[in-house]
């Protein structure tokens, strides 16, 4: 079955959900915790992604976050491809980390923001990573103790989530632990992890009241709203693709980047793509993957084809430099 496209116009919500390949697991000790949530909010901050809140668990994650001009998809690679080297590289394996695509669900706010932000900060509670609220307060792998503020993240917007509460913040931190704890006794809310109508009309009762009465709401599978929001975003989705080429825009950026550094160092791209193993152009192939792979987050292939190597060469030239 062929991949639907992202729905990602500048300013949407998502509900992105990271999980490890075959279910394994995605951090195993503290400095992958510390990795994963410091290069997480780095990468947010330098393309003002804004992040309102988060979950790390053992073998997934959940993310509620807003795009910015640069796209949910720049985001997410940057992030997870760095993430996922360097993890490789603290554990002596190889291959994917990640299962296939992470998954993205944009969302209605006004129906739905305050019912993801509960949902996604609970998830250690539910997981028994923690055994009460108290010690959901002060957890550290979680966006609930920042917004508490007994932790400081400053690339999490917890301003906006409190502003849902109250104008005070104190009043408002009350409300909005209130609200988290309220929702402890809903379960696993299976209906806030997808989206289609079956999602959010709430359960298939809903859907087969509307049809009997002759309803009909148009759905999709990426977007958790009413059928009139889903309506509203496959329209805009369809308005920009008829201008936009973005992966055509891409592999222009990543090839000035290529043209750039072999520009400075006097190289030309059929030298750099010859298979020459001379150190002036071995280091500048280097060079060129760094900066492709950690700071643009292009992938291990595609890299691997502007330098013209083999992947796991990129990937073994990545860890000589993380050393």
């Amino acid at each position: 079955m062929p991949r639907q496209t992202r729905l990602d116009a500048p300013g949407t919500l998502h509900h992105v959900i990271i999980r490890g390949i075959e279910k394994r697991s995605i951090v195993d000790n503290q400095t992958d915790r510390e990795d994963f949530v410091s290069r997480m909010g780095k990468i947010a901050a330098n393309t003002e992604t804004v992040i309102y809140a988060w979950a790390l668990m053992k073998n997934h994650a959940h993310i509620f976050l807003r795009s910015s001009v640069v796209g949910l998809s720049k985001y997410m690679r940057r992030f997870l491809t760095g993430y996922a080297i360097n993890y490789n590289y603290r554990h002596q394996r190889h291959g994917h980390l990640f299962q296939n695509r992470y998954r993205s669900i944009v969302c209605e706010e006004d129906s739905y923001f305050l019912e993801l932000v509960r949902y996604i900060h609970l998830n250690p509670l539910r997981a028994n990573l923690v055994k009460d609220m108290a010690k959901l307060d002060r957890y550290p792998w979680c966006g609930h103790s920042v917004v508490m503020g007994r932790i400081k993240n400053e690339w999490q917007d917890r301003d906006y989530v409190l502003s849902w509460f109250g104008k005070k913040e104190g009043e408002a931190r009350k409300a909005y632990r209130k609200h988290i704890k309220e929702g402890v006794a809903d379960g696993k809310r299976p209906e806030l992890v997808g989206g289609g109508l079956l999602r959010s009309q709430g359960g298939w009762s809903q859907v087969m009241s509307m049809r009997r009465q002759g309803n009909r709401e148009l759905a999709d599978e990426r977007i958790l709203g009413s059928g009139e929001f889903v309506e509203q975003v496959i329209k805009e989705a369809d308005d920009r693709t008829k201008y936009q080429f973005p992966k055509h825009a891409d592999l222009r950026e990543i090839e000035a980047i290529v043209k750039r550094i072999c520009k400075k160092a006097n190289i030309s791209i059929k030298e750099l793509k010859s298979g020459s193993r001379r150190r002036c152009i071995t280091e500048i192939r280097s060079r060129i993957s760094y900066e492709l792979v950690k700071d643009h987050g292009v992938s291990l292939a595609e890299t691997a084809r502007q330098v013209g190597v083999s992947t796991s060469a990129v990937e073994k030239s990545m860890k000589r430099r993380i050393q």
